[in-house]
């Protein structure tokens, strides 16, 4: 069973591994200045979301935990925390954030979704 929870400093290597092998950039700093939560199973880290303020700065699954709910879960306990949410993101994605209720504007480049509680 997956769990979802904060991250603990101890962790950070294995998040930024994750957010990196996503081909996601994370600045310097970033996951001291943020919150950040992972899902875990069996003691291993599957997924993880850095969220600064009510801004998803990123989010990344292990690429054969894609599709298994680990992202939504993710997301959903971001909500529990934030209740408005918003994120930048590539148009592929935007299917995964219009099912968890994200509004979603494009200007033809990136994406840009808000969820209100």
């Amino acid at each position: 069973m997956t769990t979802t929870r904060p991250a603990v400093p101890g962790e950070y290597i294995a998040v930024r591994s994750i957010l990196e092998g996503a081909l996601l950039e994370v600045e310097a700093g970033l996951l001291r200045r943020s919150s950040v939560l992972v899902a875990i199973e069996d003691g291993r880290i599957l997924g993880a979301l850095v969220l600064r303020g009510s801004e998803i700065e990123a989010i990344a699954v292990r690429p054969k935990r894609r599709g298994k709910g680990v992202g939504s879960g993710l997301i959903r306990e971001a909500a529990t925390r934030r209740p408005r949410l918003s994120a930048g993101f590539d148009p592929a994605v935007r299917p995964f954030y219009e099912a968890l209720g994200f509004e979603v504007v494009s200007d033809g480049g990136r994406c840009r979704g808000v969820r209100q509680p």
